[in-house]
């Protein structure tokens, strides 16, 4: 079974854009990868909370089928983690998911 894991982890509003959101809702309709899961990570938290066009490709790319968690610490810090709750974000402690990704042999990719 090929599985991918998203970490996003960047600030930065066109990455987020024109790879991780455009790219993440296309990769399951169109049959490039059996299971998917997009981790928020860091400062991207907080980019999804406050930007509603990220938030309307955030509800696309979860409508696809693939699964979303936040860094719990890192929403906490930053305020958001009921915002992120909101959206259907599971707030969680992300390092355990990394880890256990990279022990089972998902493909990991970062932005």
């Amino acid at each position: 079974m090929n599985k991918l894991l998203i970490i996003w982890s960047t600030e930065e509003i066109e990455v987020a854009k024109k790879m991780v959101l455009l790219y993440g809702s296309v990769i399951l309709p169109r049959g490039y990868w059996d299971e998917a899961h997009l981790m928020i990570w860091g400062p991207s938290a907080r980019a999804l909370a406050e930007d509603e066009e990220l938030q309307k490709m955030l509800e696309t790319l979860q409508q696809s089928g693939v699964e979303t968690s936040a860094c719990v610490v890192c929403s906490d810090d930053y305020g958001v983690s009921d915002t992120l709750e909101s959206f259907g974000v599971k707030t969680i402690h992300t390092g355990e998911l990394l880890t256990e990704a990279l022990q089972n042999d998902w493909k990991v990719i970062t932005f």
